[in-house]
């Protein structure tokens, strides 16, 4: 005699369609965080940094560069450095700004090419244009660590006497340099000039 077996052979159960459910329900959660972390700036993280000389540092210049960079560069006038990298994506986004900043002469742009391979970092230049009056090298990180970088991009705005006036974790938009960056440097600017005039 045989059975007849009624109903799925393989049916579906409660765990299974919540698993079904819940993995891109989180999944989803997971990418908004980020998402949310990635462009809302990196202004409120704290730096001992701010208002503080610009690190002792020294370093050689980018593959196929003559210039390095220095604590002896940032001292004189107004600057930005930015901290980037050729396997940085958020770098490559922000970079056509940093192109346009460079050609309207308003402040110098220095560059900390962080955690690079020598090769890659001038292949990235050589292709996307070099905004920066001199880069540093900053190969196994070091001064990076001396000045605090959490990640790349960063930037920072130095004041004449080569402190630290502001620091921007993140990338830059054009909102944040217009609206953020260009103003501080300009109120340098108007400070040093006053400072200057007898």
């Amino acid at each position: 005699m045989t059975e007849k077996v009624e109903g799925n052979a393989h049916p579906v159960s409660r765990r299974s369609i919540s698993g079904f459910v819940l993995v891109p329900l989180i999944a989803f959660a997971l990418m908004v965080l980020f998402g949310w972390g990635l462009f809302r700036g990196g202004d409120d993280l704290p730096s001992a940094r701010l208002g503080k000389p610009v690190p002792d540092f020294a370093l050689p210049p980018v593959l196929g560069r003559e210039e390095g960079l220095s604590t002896q560069d940032l001292i004189g006038h107004v600057s930005l450095v930015n901290v980037f990298a050729s396997w940085c994506v958020p770098c490559r986004a922000e970079h056509p700004l940093f192109m346009e900043l460079s050609a309207t002469g308003e402040v110098p742009l220095y560059g900390i090419n962080y955690k690079d391979t020598p090769d890659q970092a001038r292949a990235w230049l050589d292709e996307l244009g070099d905004p920066y009056a001199r880069i540093g090298a900053d190969i196994n990180g070091r001064a990076g660590i001396e000045w605090g970088v959490y990640g790349v991009p960063e930037t920072y705005v130095i004041a004449p006497d080569g402190t630290i006036a502001y620091r921007h974790v993140g990338p830059i938009t054009r909102s944040i340099l217009e609206e953020t960056l260009l103003p501080i440097v300009r109120d340098l600017n108007t400070q040093s000039a006053e400072e200057t005039t007898p």
